[in-house]
């Protein structure tokens, strides 16, 4: 440990709950922050009771995004002078609560700004704070109105979710962003501001060229299962033993997939937008040649000559993966191993000085 971080000083009150606003506010912690997570009395962060897996008695979606953080259990509506000097005192507040929650608590940014004008506030939602804001905000429900299980699937017709709440995790970096630039700004200024990120946006946005195929090329995409719509090969193969990807980006690249493969030029894949017009002839004389070798050797033999090739991994050879790179996808926490923050930071790295706090642990310690 350094002793100096990042964000050293800087004091969060943090009423996220679930994923979203609790991934952002982690963040910032690790980063050095003081996170101050204020959770319901009788029930805490809905997320402690979601399981299994199971760490001991803790559920590891909770432990997941609440490490490096103090809980103070507080009930809104009651506790109202120990929440309001909680908000005098903070430089940062978070929350993802329905829009018009925190009016109803007397909380609003116009009253919260009252109270500490300095104050950074973050709201998290689903679908902003005008039509959109009675609808919950659900990653799997964002996930199909919001257009990315109409291009996630096997096949047309039968869309499918990510494999972990990804619309949540998007929108918590988009609100870390937020919050860090309200922060610098606030160096000029000496005020505060309202940061507001929602669900719908933050996926419209993270869907990058699929987005912006519609919105400037008027291209509506669809399910191509684990093909691109613009590279080929850039999909899932068999081999002899488990499946392996191709990510062949340019000719050259092309150029030396085919040479190890022992497959003669053919005019029809010179370019790559040859390549993708035919791209099922073309997946299947490349199968035809990768079923001979497992996926070690084709890796073996072909990431030396620079073409993007690797086994399709489950979570434990994912990590197993980082590990024999060098990238320390673990840390120790008190027991836990905790997935590591990917930033790095040369003079202040991110730390983990916390484990994930226990519901009220440390209620004492708020004035």
């Amino acid at each position: 440990m350094t002793g100096v971080n990042a964000l050293s000083g800087v004091v969060i009150a943090d009423f996220g709950r679930v994923l979203a606003a609790p991934y952002a506010t982690m963040l910032l912690a690790d980063l050095g922050a003081d996170v101050i997570k204020v959770e319901h009395p009788d029930t805490g962060d809905e997320t402690r009771a979601w399981g299994p897996p199971f760490a001991g008695d803790d559920a590891t979606y909770f432990l997941a995004v609440n490490r490096n953080k103090r809980s103070v259990a507080l009930d809104l509506r009651r506790d109202t002078e120990r929440v309001r000097s909680l908000v005098r005192s903070a430089d940062v507040l978070v929350e993802n609560f329905r829009p018009g929650t925190m009016a109803r608590l007397g909380l609003s940014y116009a009253e919260a700004r009252e109270l500490n004008p300095r104050l950074v506030y973050c709201s998290v939602s689903g679908f902003g704070t005008g039509e959109g804001a009675t609808l919950p905000g659900y990653d799997l429900l964002l996930q199909a109105v919001g257009g990315l299980m109409s291009v996630t699937g096997p096949a047309p017709g039968q869309p499918v979710k990510t494999g972990v709440a990804l619309v949540d995790v998007l929108t918590g970096l988009h609100a870390a962003v937020g919050v860090l630039a309200a922060l610098r700004e606030r160096e000029t200024s000496g005020e505060g501001q309202l940061v507001e990120v929602n669900l719908l946006s933050c996926l419209l946005s993270s869907m990058v060229n699929q987005s912006a195929g519609y919105t400037m090329g008027g291209v509506v995409p669809g399910i191509m299962g684990n093909r691109h719509p613009s590279i080929a090969p850039y999909e899932v193969f068999a081999t002899a033993d488990v499946p392996m990807v191709l990510a062949v980006g340019n000719d050259r690249q092309f150029a030396r997939l085919c040479a190890a493969l022992d497959l003669p030029p053919e005019p029809r894949f010179a370019t790559n937008a040859q390549r993708v017009a035919q791209v099922a002839s073309l997946a299947a004389l490349l199968t035809d040649r990768l079923v001979t070798r497992t996926a070690a050797e084709w890796f073996d033999l072909l990431t030396p000559l620079g073409v993007p090739c690797g086994p399709v991994n489950d979570v434990a050879g994912a990590f197993e993966l980082a590990a024999r790179l060098g990238l320390a996808p673990t840390v120790p926490l008190d027991g836990l191993d905790v997935v590591a923050n990917p930033i790095g930071l040369s003079r202040t790295p991110p730390e983990y000085r916390r484990r994930p706090p226990r519901l009220g642990e440390h209620n004492e310690e708020l004035p």
